[in-house]
């Protein structure tokens, strides 16, 4: 174990039991989940010349809850590691990847529920500030990435209300990169940045301040969708974090019917592609990237609604549907008119439950001449439930720039002990917008299929065992959709995995 986890565990540990014997509202959970996979093509195609890769990763967690009439307070605490990646016996100087995933407090401004609070305007009134995870709806667009090791998270502040079936919450952030004393102005450079990178000779050098590092040379568009950049922070595949978001969230609950809407608005800092020269001996190289170290900010808004109901009382038909529109100006600073829609369909037949559904994502192009940028970016979601399992698109792997169009169909059977569930999905991908190959002729739009089997036993209340298989049968197109050299990958594609997901409540018999 983490050597100042164990010392977080043997100084709070005495504590929290002897509070819990006066309170019963303090919690403390912890979640141990390996995960095993097998990636013969997994986020991409694999190229002929790779071989498959199999590893084990983990996250290790530990979440302590506090709630009183006054205050509700988290801290989640977190290790993501590859097993092996440190050796046996490690040095102090070696790194590790404990981090603080959650540490939050919710001010309760007002309760109906609660006796201690005079007349209560609202249901429910509270100020949630600090680190922590924005969840709505179907997380397509603000949502936790469980699936990710590391997950998702937002140094924030939200103002959340309650009242008579309505919810409303209004939220912000601001990023920063230090609070030195000599630090000259607001600028934020928006990545991990590594500590070294190669310039153009192959020599090490240290990274500039102020900037993100490029692979190549060559100048990277939004608006292309070409990859470059090292260490990209965003798991939806962008190139930058942002500097500054707020955010108005409201929604209204009829019975079983839910509709919601969304006003999000994100602040990019703005920058100039710039190189670094580097003299090692004879070798004259250089680093080239963005120096963020430009007054203003790009302004992107993503606003839409969404409704999910069934279709009848108590009928076994339901439907889900969604509409977002994207404007004002990307990372980049160019023009942005984009936008997605969703529509899905289900049925609940005893023990199984269909659902057939399309996914509409916008994208460039290839042939206007247009200067608008319309591709879409979902936020900051959880791609990984909507676009297939492998996670060939808007997950961290690049998506691709002429948009995507999803036709699927799901099938999910849960046992009658609900011990099991099972589910099979279908996806049809295709381009949502012409793209050229390298004659420029248009490629056929038609990007694959990919089929994922997925099941789940519940080994008791505190462990979960999750299995795995998914197939990606590509078309040719998706070699120019993914910046792959024709012909240079193998079209059909596997991905494999096996977890266990362990969460033990330490308070509880």
């Amino acid at each position: 174990m983490n050597k100042k986890l164990l010392l977080l565990l043997t100084v709070f540990m005495p504590i929290i039991l002897g509070w819990n014997n006066v309170s019963a509202q303090i919690s403390l959970t912890g979640q141990l989940r390996p995960r095993a996979e097998y990636r013969d093509g997994y986020g991409t195609l694999e190229p002929k010349t790779s071989k498959p890769a199999g590893f084990v990763s983990q996250r290790a967690r530990l979440v302590f809850n506090y709630k009183s009439s006054r205050v509700i307070f988290q801290t989640s605490i977190q290790d993501v590691r590859v097993w092996g990646q440190d050796a046996s016996s490690i040095s102090n100087a070696d790194g590790n990847k404990l981090f603080l995933h959650e540490a939050w407090a919710e001010l309760v401004l007002s309760n109906k529920k609660d006796t201690s609070f005079k007349k209560p305007p609202v249901d429910y009134l509270g100020l949630k500030i600090g680190r922590q995870e924005l969840v709505y709806d179907d997380e397509r667009l603000l949502g936790g990435f469980d699936w990710q090791q590391q997950g998702r998270r937002h140094d924030a502040v939200v103002l959340k209300m309650l009242d008579k079936g309505f919810q409303v919450d209004l939220g912000a952030a601001y990023n920063q990169n230090t609070d030195a004393v000599n630090y000259n102005g607001t600028y934020y450079t928006p990545a991990n940045v590594p500590a070294t990178i190669k310039d153009s000779k192959g020599n090490l050098v240290n990274t500039p301040a102020g900037f993100i590092p490029l692979l190549n040379t060559a100048g990277i568009s939004s608006k292309t969708g070409s990859p470059g950049f090292s260490n990209p922070p965003s798991s939806n595949a962008a190139s930058q974090d942002y500097k500054a978001f707020q955010y108005l969230y409201a929604a209204k609950t009829f019975h079983q019917t839910k509709i919601s809407g969304l006003f999000f608005a994100d602040q990019f800092g703005k920058y100039v592609l710039d190189s670094v020269k580097n003299t090692a001996g004879t070798d004259v190289g250089y680093v080239y990237g963005r120096r963020f170290n430009q007054t203003g900010l790009n302004t992107r808004y993503t606003t839409g609604l969404m409704l999910v109901s069934p279709l009848g009382n108590k009928s076994p038909f339901g439907i889900s549907t969604a509409f977002y529109y994207q404007g004002g100006h990307d990372r980049d600073g160019l023009s942005l008119s984009a936008y997605t829609s969703t529509l899905a369909l289900s049925y609940q037949q005893k023990l199984f439950r269909f659902t057939p559904g399309w996914d509409y994502l916008s994208g460039n192009d290839a042939f206007s001449t247009s200067t608008t940028n319309h591709r879409f970016d979902p936020l900051y979601g959880t791609p990984h439930k909507f676009w297939g399992f492998m996670d060939y698109f808007y997950a961290g792997s690049s998506s691709p720039a002429g948009g995507l169009s999803d036709a699927y169909f799901k099938i999910k059977y849960l046992s009658l002990n609900k011990r099991f569930n099972a589910g099979l999905d279908y996806h049809c991908f295709a381009l949502a917008q012409n793209q050229k190959n390298v004659a420029g002729d248009a490629i056929k739009k038609y990007l694959g299929s990919e089929l994922d089997l997925v099941g789940n036993y519940s080994l008791n209340k505190f462990t979960m065992v999750e299995a795995g298989f998914c197939v990606m049968a590509a078309a040719q197109s998706m070699e120019y959709a993914k910046n792959l050299t024709p012909l240079s990958a193998h079209l059909n594609n596997v991905w494999s995995y096996l977890q266990i997901n362990i969460r033990p409540d330490f308070f509880s018999k």
